[in-house]
């Protein structure tokens, strides 16, 4: 992805703030939440829906390798500014994908406000305090997926 077209969205600073927000979420559950931002689709997507495309790059990212099961994938598409939000098999067993849409959608609301900072800062914590009660922290709790923004 070309980093100049996300510059248009987030600063460098800001996607450490993100980064940063990731470790201090995963503070409070043994889950693994991945930011992936793609800019647009490639000509093979077209037609894919917004899932589709989130469910390939679960796959690509190696979120499926935790050793609980517990990663989540927040799939940002900018040229189509949609959203999707991701869990693996033993998250979505026990929250349903409702949840994770409406987090979305309030991220969405933030976003066409021109908040995109705020709009993953405030869906990173929504979905630490969903996953922390359900998931929380073990005492060998290590970080499996890098805490950085991934561009697809």
């Amino acid at each position: 992805m070309s980093k100049r077209i996300i510059y248009d969205y987030l600063s460098d600073d800001e996607l450490l703030r993100i980064s940063n927000k990731i470790k201090e979420a995963e503070k409070k559950t043994r889950a693994e939440i991945l930011v992936t931002i793609k800019e647009k689709r490639n000509l093979l997507e077209i037609r894919k829906p917004i899932r589709q495309l989130a469910e390939i790059e679960f796959q690509r990212s190696g979120i499926t390798k935790t050793k609980d099961r517990t990663g989540v994938l927040i799939f940002i598409l900018l040229s189509d500014k949609q959203f999707y939000i991701l869990a693996d098999s033993a998250i979505s067993n026990i929250i349903s994908q409702k949840t994770f849409d409406d987090i979305a959608e309030k991220m969405s609301d933030t976003f066409r406000k021109g908040n995109f900072l705020s709009g993953i800062i405030n869906c990173i914590s929504s979905l630490s305090e969903i996953l922390g009660r359900y998931f929380p922290v073990l005492p060998d709790d290590v970080n499996e997926i890098s805490n950085r923004v991934r561009f697809s």
